[in-house]
């Protein structure tokens, strides 16, 4: 007991002179010996986080932030989701806490709700094997802080860090973020067998990051490609939607060249050049899928842009405006604001857009601003936008049916040459002309 208390002693003066002096902390996790780490500010963490920090540790368990906020907020990048581990079993953390949801009872996952946010909190596990190739047949959960890090995908995942500001890492992964290098914890190969999907997230932390992906690591991403062809689509679908909205959508080509999407896609290579030209595109899931799209198309690599867009599970409105947009950049696209009016009168305004994001893909073109200073110019190019209706030209005596419908359309024709004649009563004019 003596000897405990001379080691609480111990660490708690050796923590405190490091927060002065700047200087480094040792920290202790539990079950394993003495590492070195660096005390951290937790100015970024939400009072509310470090409050449910704080109320499990008061009830005697521990509690630390992992995973992406953690890798985040010493990145200095924004975060989105709060994670947090601890010892604590679900039934402990729903007692605790006045609004929870259970949002992962088999792996031990409950959402506190607070009036200032949510908290995934789960409890402390390690997995079984994982036969499916996606989740853990079994988990036990344990209360060994390591034991949960070991199971975690890249040493940049398998940090955690205390309400004290104590970081534990036993993986490297705070040196290996100066790096800037994206390393499996432990044996990459075992890793990739687990959850192939994990190759594609390295090749996205790479995209996000701007990392690139360890030795090792690479190499057994090239000896497990294959296991990728049992991916279901919609995973594949979202890890490529992250890459390709990233800095980097090369990162895409760069899967493509690895042979991740085995099945989906034929052999063969897309420039990064190209790729990278989609950085400059707005993000937007659409334009960056049609432009994607109309790189593969151009080499051949898919069939038809509507049967791969479908294939990888996309919405009904992207693959129809995906589709649309490829095709009408087969070839270039008009540079008068005239005929790209006419164009939008004819395809709509997003798959206008997603003509010109595959253009810029293709030919590297400006025809997206253009059609962006169109739109924003408020021109006429639809029916709807006419300065009158098909009632106020029923006032006049005209009837529903072909005739009124044909006489809109005449209208428009004309005001999309003349914008400056989209005005009520030069229009009911006209249209009293063209009915005569």
């Amino acid at each position: 007991m003596i000897i405990i208390l001379v080691g609480y002693f111990y660490k708690s003066v050796y923590f405190a002179v490091s927060v002065v002096f700047g200087g480094f902390s040792p920290i202790r996790a539990p079950g394993y010996g003495w590492t070195k780490g660096r005390c951290f500010e937790l100015s970024r963490v939400p009072d509310y986080i470090s409050g449910i920090l704080r109320t499990l540790e008061t009830a005697g368990f521990q509690a630390l932030l992992v995973g992406g906020c953690l890798r985040d907020m010493l990145l200095d990048r924004p975060i989105h989701d709060w994670d947090i581990a601890t010892s604590a079993r679900s039934q402990d953390i729903i007692s605790l806490f006045p609004k929870t949801v259970r949002t992962g009872e088999r792996f031990g996952t409950v959402m506190v709700v607070n009036g200032e946010g949510t908290a995934e909190v789960t409890t402390f596990r390690s997995d079984g094997a994982y036969s499916d190739g996606r989740r853990p047949d079994s988990v036990a959960f344990v209360s060994d802080l390591y034991e949960d890090l070991k199971r975690r995908d890249f040493t940049i995942n398998a940090m955690a860090l205390g309400e004290d500001g104590a970081l534990v890492d036993p993986y490297g992964g705070r040196e290996d973020l100066e790096r800037q290098v994206i390393r499996c914890v432990g044996d990459p190969a075992s890793r990739f067998s687990e959850d192939a999907l994990r190759m594609f997230r390295a090749l996205r932390f790479s995209a996000q990051l701007g990392f690139e992906i360890d030795a090792d690591t690479r190499a057994a991403i090239e000896k497990c490609a294959g296991l990728c062809a049992a991916l279901s689509a919609e995973r594949v679908r979202d890890e490529t939607e992250k890459i390709l909205l990233s800095e980097r959508p090369e990162r895409a080509g760069t899967a493509l060249s690895l042979e991740l999407y085995q099945g989906r896609i034929k052999d063969g290579a897309l420039t990064d050049g190209k790729l990278r030209r989609l950085a400059a595109l707005p993000k937007e899931a659409g334009l960056r899928w049609c432009a994607f799209c109309a790189l593969l198309f151009a080499e051949n690599l898919i069939h038809s842009p509507s049967d791969f867009l479908r294939e990888m599970r996309l919405d009904t409105k992207t693959v129809r405006d995906g589709a649309a947009g490829v095709k009408a950049a087969q070839e270039p696209l008009p540079e008068s604001w005239t005929d790209i009016k006419r164009l939008l009168a004819k395809q709509g305004i997003q798959a206008v857009r997603c003509a010109a994001a595959a253009e810029k893909a293709l030919r590297d073109t400006n025809a997206l601003e253009t059609v962006s200073d169109v739109l924003e110019s408020g021109e006429c190019f639809s029916v709807r936008q006419l300065a009158i209706t098909g009632d106020d030209l029923m006032e006049y005596g005209f009837k529903k049916g072909i005739i009124l419908g044909n006489t809109l359309k005449a209208l428009l024709a004309y005001v999309i040459e003349n914008p400056q004649d989209n005005r009520r009563k030069l229009l009911i004019e006209l249209a009293q002309e063209i009915r005569l």
